[in-house]
């Protein structure tokens, strides 16, 4: 597990942008800021993926490098998960996509429980590849556990990482039991869970934020 906050980096300033109640008014920082973690983000993974030698003729020469492999496959829950996703899509440039439209449906007059609801998924072929799940808040993990396993009937990768920006403690404990082949890079790990499953002190509705308020 990789997480920002434990070492000195513009991460930090990023994430205490999103947090402050002021600065997080402005919609268009707000995805900037995602949308910048979200590079970062696709930048450290990008340390641990597999690369080939390939040469690059210049003006003057012929130069060696390494190149990714192969392209991962981006993944993300709509809505908030969209500028993240496209702050990893700027750096992998190349990589194919697969969206899940996934969110907590409460039942009548209980706001202190739900089931995952999802309505919609589409994904290219995942056999054998690097799948990158992307999701701004961790908070119970059970949306991005369902997401996962649905997301297999698409195959297997041969590697998952998930990111997150904010997580909570038990979060991170049922994601690492429930799915623990997966790869968790994190911005931070807040406090706790509220009694309604908010991240404190987290940072209010990503969703809500970055496109504002759902009726």
């Amino acid at each position: 597990m990789f997480v920002f906050a434990q070492q000195s980096s513009l991460a930090n300033q990023f994430i205490a942008e999103l947090r402050d109640v002021s600065i997080q008014q402005d919609r268009l920082r707000f995805r900037r800021n995602l949308e910048r973690l979200g590079e970062l983000m696709a930048y450290e993974i990008s340390k641990k993926l597999s690369y080939q030698t390939t040469s690059v003729q210049t003006p003057l020469g012929t130069a060696q490098t390494q190149i990714l492999r192969q392209q991962p496959v981006l993944a993300t829950i709509l809505r908030a998960g969209l500028p993240f996703h496209q702050g990893f899509a700027n750096y992998f440039d190349q990589a194919e996509n697969a969206f899940a439209g996934a969110y907590r449906g409460y039942p009548a007059n209980d706001t202190e429980s739900f089931e995952i609801a999802m309505d919609y998924i589409v994904s290219p072929d995942l056999s054998g590849k690097v799948l990158i799940l992307c999701d701004p808040m961790l908070a119970t993990g059970r949306s991005l556990e369902k997401v996962y396993h649905a997301l297999l009937r698409y195959g297997i990768p041969a590697q998952t990482h998930i990111a997150s920006i904010i997580a909570s403690p038990e979060g991170v404990q049922y994601v690492q039991q429930r799915l623990p082949q997966c790869h968790l890079w994190l911005g931070a790990i807040d406090d706790h869970l509220n009694e309604h499953f908010y991240i404190v002190p987290g940072l209010g509705d990503s969703g809500d934020l970055a496109f504002g308020e759902k009726v």
